[in-house]
């Protein structure tokens, strides 16, 4: 690997998506959204009617999809055999199924190894939730984002239609649990990544913290 990584990692609604484009659009680096990688595996999992209850049947057929992620911070495209997903993967039942599926050994495995094939010539900011442990614990920056569960529920409820920020902190904390429970790369903050709560800071704030954090370690 050369050039420069940054791994994001941290729980839904702790900023990181919207912190990783804005470093990657700063610095010129390129940008990787794995969480997506796994929604599109989901949502072909549910397209084709695979039982989610069923983590053979997902292992079966995780190695059929061709997922090809962009890696624009300003238009982050993704794409299941030529299909655009980037709507699709959001809505409300593939969110709901996707830590099911992201538990596979299996889905991880395949997800990894593509994430790794594009993190390889580097110059690049990547978001997960297990980038500093797993997909690339060399990274030369490692984060992990925080916020209360109150601020996470109110940052995703204002972004999705329908839905109410009590809904939201339910749904969160019982996708937490599965996320860091889970047997295989569980979430878990990387040896040597700088713990960075965003709960009381402004998204400009953060990515400014971020960016000095980049420039003191490289």
């Amino acid at each position: 690997m050369t050039g420069l990584v940054v791994a994001m990692d941290g729980p839904s609604g702790s900023g990181k998506s919207s912190v990783s484009r804005g470093v990657a659009r700063t610095l010129g680096l390129r940008y990787l959204d794995t969480g997506a990688m796994y929604r599109a595996m989901t949502w072909w999992m549910l397209q084709q009617g695979v039982d989610l209850a069923d983590p053979a049947a997902i292992a079966a057929h995780c190695g059929e999809p061709r997922i090809v992620s962009g890696t624009d911070p300003d238009g982050p495209a993704i794409h299941v055999d030529g299909v655009d997903v980037a709507g699709p993967i959001r809505e409300t039942e593939v969110t709901g199924a996707v830590s099911a599926v992201a538990a596979v050994p299996e889905v991880r495995a395949r997800l990894v190894a593509l994430q790794r094939e594009i993190i390889g010539a580097g110059d690049i900011v990547v978001e997960g939730r297990d980038i500093g442990t797993v997909v690339c614990p060399e990274a030369a920056v490692k984060l992990y984002l925080t916020a209360s569960a109150e601020a996470r529920a109110l940052r995703r409820s204002a972004e999705l239609a329908g839905t109410t920020v009590a809904a939201q902190q339910e749904a969160m904390a019982r996708r937490d649990t599965l996320d860091s429970t889970r047997k295989t790369d569980p979430l878990s903050m990387a040896a040597g990544a700088v713990e960075l709560d965003t709960t009381a800071l402004t998204l400009d704030e953060v990515i400014a913290e971020v960016l000095r954090l980049v420039k003191e370690r490289t």
